[in-house]
C-alpha cells in the first residue's frame, strides 16, 4: 500500500543509491530486490548500481532485457516471470527499474502483476524517463495495434533520481527528454516556461545546477497533477497528454521504430499548439512564443522529412485513432488556453480544423528544415 505522496517518493540527489538503504527502510521495503536492466543500463551503471546496493546489505536477484521498444511484450514479461519464479522471489520482494521508459514500463508491469502486485521503485536513466515516465504509477506493454494499450495503475514507492546519468546520454535522447519538460510549463507553470526559456541552452548541455533543477521542477509538477488526478477521473491528469495524440499519430505512422517517443511529443506540441490557436483559445503571439522554443530543439532534419513531412496530414491524421486518448472512438485534445494553463477539450473538434493544424505544423518544420 502506498503510505507517502506522489511528491514525496521522489528523490533527486546524486548519488542517490548511496541512500538505498536508509529510503527503502523510511518506506517500509525490504532489501531483497529484483534489479532490471536493458542490455544497455546494465553496461553503463551494473557495476555501480549492484556495487552500491551490496554494500548496503541488499540481497538481489538481477535480469535483463534487450534494449528496444519490443522488450515491452507479453513475450517479454513471461520470460521475466519464468526468471523470478525459478529464484523463488515471493512478495517480500521488491523490484528496482533501473532504466528509461521500456526498462520502467515493463518493470512496473511485472511488479504490478506478479504476485497479484509488489513494490516497485524506479531509478531513470534517461530526461525522458526522470521527468516523465517513471512518475505517475501509469505502467503497461504494447500491443500490434497500439503502444501502451495493456496495463495498470501502480504506484511506485519512491523515484530515485541522479541527474549524474544523463552524462551519457546522446544529444537526441536529451532533447527527447526536454519536450516533456517544456510540456509542464506549457501546460501547468508560466514562470516554469519562462525560466526554461532563458536557460534552455544550459539544461540541454545538462549544465549544474540548471539541469537538476529542470528535473526536480518536472517531476514535482506531474506528481502534483497524478496526486489530484490518479485514475484520469477529472480531466486533469489528461492535461500531462498535451501534444501526445498527435504524437502516437506519428509513432503508430513509424511502426514504433525509427522515432523517439519525445521528438514525436516536440512536433505533436507544434500541433497542438496550432489546433490551439485555430480553434480560438491560444493568441496568435502566444502560438508563435510556443513555436519559437520547440524551435530550438535539434530535431535530425532526415527524421522530420521522413517521420511527418513525408506524410499528408490525413495519413497523420488517421493514424492517431490508435491512441488511447479517443473516447467512444473520438479524439480527446488537450488544448492552451494560455502559456502555463491546458485544458482537456471536452466537445467534438472537426476533422478540418485537426487537419489544418497539422498542415500548419508541417509550413513550421518544413521552414525549419531548409534552413
Amino acid at each position: 500500500m502506498q503510505t507517502t505522496s506522489a511528491k514525496s517518493s521522489i528523490i533527486v540527489s546524486s548519488p542517490v543509491l548511496s541512500e538505498a538503504g536508509e529510503l527503502y527502510g523510511k518506506h517500509g521495503l525490504s532489501r531483497k530486490t529484483v534489479v532490471l536492466f536493458d542490455d544497455n543500463t546494465r553496461k553503463l551503471f551494473r557495476d555501480r548500481v549492484i556495487g552500491t546496493l551490496e554494500q548496503q546489505g541488499f540481497r538481489l536477484l538481477e535480469i535483463t532485457v534487450p534494449a528496444r521498444e519490443s522488450s515491452k511484450s507479453f513475450k517479454a514479461a513471461y520470460r521475466l516471470y519464468g526468471a523470478m519464479i525459478e529464484a523463488g522471489i515471493d512478495r517480500s520482494w521488491n523490484l528496482l527499474a533501473v532504466g528509461g521508459g521500456v526498462v520502467g514500463d515493463l518493470g512496473g508491469f511485472i511488479a504490478a502483476s506478479y504476485y497479484r502486485g509488489i513494490p516497485v521503485v524506479q531509478c531513470p536513466t534517461t530526461l525522458l524517463a526522470m521527468t516523465d515516465s517513471a512518475i505517475g504509477g501509469k505502467v503497461a506493454i504494447n500491443h500490434p495495434l497500439g503502444k501502451n494499450l495493456i496495463g495498470f495503475f501502480h504506484m511506485p514507492e519512491m523515484v530515485l533520481i541522479d541527474p549524474s546519468f544523463l552524462s551519457t546520454l546522446p544529444e537526441r535522447e536529451v532533447f527527447g527528454g526536454m519536450a516533456e519538460v517544456i510540456k509542464y510549463g506549457f501546460i501547468a507553470d508560466l514562470n516554469f516556461l519562462r525560466w526554461l526559456e532563458r536557460h534552455f541552452d544550459r539544461i540541454t548541455s545538462l549544465e549544474e545546477p540548471f539541469i537538476s533543477e529542470a528535473v526536480r521542477r518536472s517531476a514535482l509538477i506531474k506528481a502534483d497533477v497524478v496526486e489530484k488526478d490518479f485514475r484520469e477521473t477529472t480531466g486533469l491528469r489528461a492535461t500531462l497528454n498535451f501534444g501526445h495524440t498527435f504524437a502516437h499519430g506519428l509513432e503508430k505512422l513509424a511502426g514504433f521504430r525509427g522515432i523517439r517517443h519525445g521528438e514525436a511529443v516536440t512536433i505533436g506540441m507544434a500541433c497542438a499548439l496550432a489546433l490551439s490557436r485555430r480553434l480560438g483559445y491560444l493568441d496568435a503571439a502566444d502560438m508563435q512564443s510556443g513555436l519559437d522554443l520547440i524551435a530550438r530543439f535539434r530535431l535530425p532534419a532526415g527524421l522530420v522529412n521522413k517521420r511527418f513531412l513525408a506524410h499528408r496530414a490525413d495519413i497523420v491524421f488517421e493514424n492517431m485513432f490508435s491512441d488511447k486518448k479517443k473516447l467512444d472512438s473520438k479524439l480527446r485534445f488537450v488544448l492552451l488556453k494560455k502559456p502555463g494553463e491546458a485544458f482537456l477539450l471536452e466537445e467534438n473538434v472537426e476533422d478540418q480544423a485537426v487537419l489544418e493544424a497539422i498542415e500548419e505544423a508541417r509550413k513550421f518544420f518544413s521552414t525549419r528544415t531548409k534552413r
